[in-house]
């Protein structure tokens, strides 16, 4: 017997965003298509850059989005495959707005090719990209109390960090960066060798940094994790695939470009269904 179909949400969210797929898939029944609503609404968002050509054609795109989430809170959402299910679960769970404009305003940085100009500035762009979606989906699994928020806040910047860090060659070859630019000159790495793809020695000293931050914000979310509900545990499994895929970065001794870290592994999803297993993110 073949298995049911996936709703648009979730066979978009499994194929462009795969590790949060993974994520939902330990999430109750009755919310996972909310979580997945919620993914495939931060996809249409993040992939903003990647499909415009020029940013005012970016500003109109995220400005449909705001326009598109005002509708959705006002009971008049627009006929969208992601927009009306977001909808639904935007009224089910009364979730924040404020989190859904922070999420959107975030991305506007994206539309500016210049690197964050040190690692405070970094750490402003990870946390706006990626601490409100760790809240909404959150909320969505009912877990509203202030350390879920703030376990929320330091999860979800810590997996942007790993995700910039990941993101390097790709965004490289594209003559764009997001490594701070202090750290870039104390290490003497520039910009045009990494675009080149074939930066200097230092670029590993520069992704351990970031990395070592975003090993920081981990601990002190897992220091919370005895005054956080178990309900909030499919939304902060990201920290698990961090840890994981920051293990694989520091094998390859920091050098984001390593081919190694290019190939999947059977290591991601073990490591999420074993954390799920014992309730440990």
């Amino acid at each position: 017997m073949a298995p049911p179909a996936l709703s648009a949400c979730a066979e978009a969210v499994r194929k462009q965003d795969n590790d949060r797929f993974l994520t939902a898939l330990f999430a109750p029944a009755p919310v996972r298509e909310d979580l997945f609503a919620l993914y495939a609404f931060n996809h249409e968002v993040a992939k903003t850059r990647e499909v415009v050509t020029e940013p005012t054609l970016g500003q109109i795109r995220l400005q449909w989005w705001r326009e598109s989430i005002e509708g959705a809170f006002e009971g008049r959402p627009r006929r969208h495959e992601v927009v009306e299910p977001l909808a639904m679960a935007i009224h089910r769970h009364d979730l924040d707005r404020a989190q859904f404009d922070l999420l959107i305003d975030g991305r506007e940085a994206d539309l500016d090719d210049e690197a964050p100009a040190d690692m405070d500035c970094l750490v402003n762009y990870a946390q706006v990209t990626g601490a409100p979606l760790v809240r909404l989906a959150c909320q969505i699994l009912g877990a509203h109390d202030p350390a879920s928020m703030e376990a929320a806040r330091l999860v979800g910047t810590a997996w942007a960090l790993t995700g910039i860090l990941r993101a390097t060659p790709f965004l490289a070859r594209g003559h764009r960066s997001r490594l701070p630019l202090t750290l870039m000159t104390e290490y003497r790495v520039t910009e045009p060798a990494l675009f080149d793809g074939k930066p200097e020695p230092g670029l590993a000293k520069v992704a351990e940094a970031i990395a070592g931050t975003a090993r920081s914000l981990l601990k002190q979310a897992r220091d919370l994790r005895p005054q956080v509900p178990k309900a909030a545990l499919p939304a902060l499994l990201p920290a698990t695939l961090a840890g994981h895929y920051l293990n694989r970065m520091e094998k390859a001794l920091y050098d984001p470009m390593a081919p190694a870290l290019l190939r999947p592994t059977l290591g991601r999803p073990l490591a999420v269904g074993w954390a799920a297993t014992i309730g440990r993110w």
